[in-house]
């Protein structure tokens, strides 16, 4: 892994909290519809590589060059990590952390 490329913040209302990052000084990167028949909505501020995404679920995304080698070294280590999904956005395996929390790996 290289970077937190964007933490999911749980919300109840997309729109309103979208509105509200806005206040903060936050900018909308994206929003569009989501496989799920949802909004993405992902923000950020100007020149900055990590992202929030106001989202129905707590999440890290962390970015890695080669995710089948990220996926076998973590399950070398005992770490155990979902299948890889190749979308249109990307590759993803998820993973939990000891306490349930989830964490994303994200090959572009």
């Amino acid at each position: 892994m290289k970077s937190v490329e964007i933490i999911m913040v749980p919300v109840k209302d997309r729109q309103k909290a979208k509105e509200f990052y806005l206040k903060l000084g936050f900018h909308v990167l994206v929003e569009a519809p989501d496989p799920h028949g949802e909004t993405w909505i992902q923000m950020g501020f100007p020149n900055s590589d990590t992202t929030i995404s106001l989202a129905g679920f707590q999440a890290i995304i962390c970015e890695t060059d080669n995710i089948e080698k990220e996926a076998k070294e973590l399950k070398t280590k005992g770490i155990e990590v979902g299948k890889i999904d190749d979308t249109p956005y990307g590759k993803f395996a998820w993973l939990k952390d000891l306490d349930g929390n989830s964490l994303c790996l994200r090959q572009r």
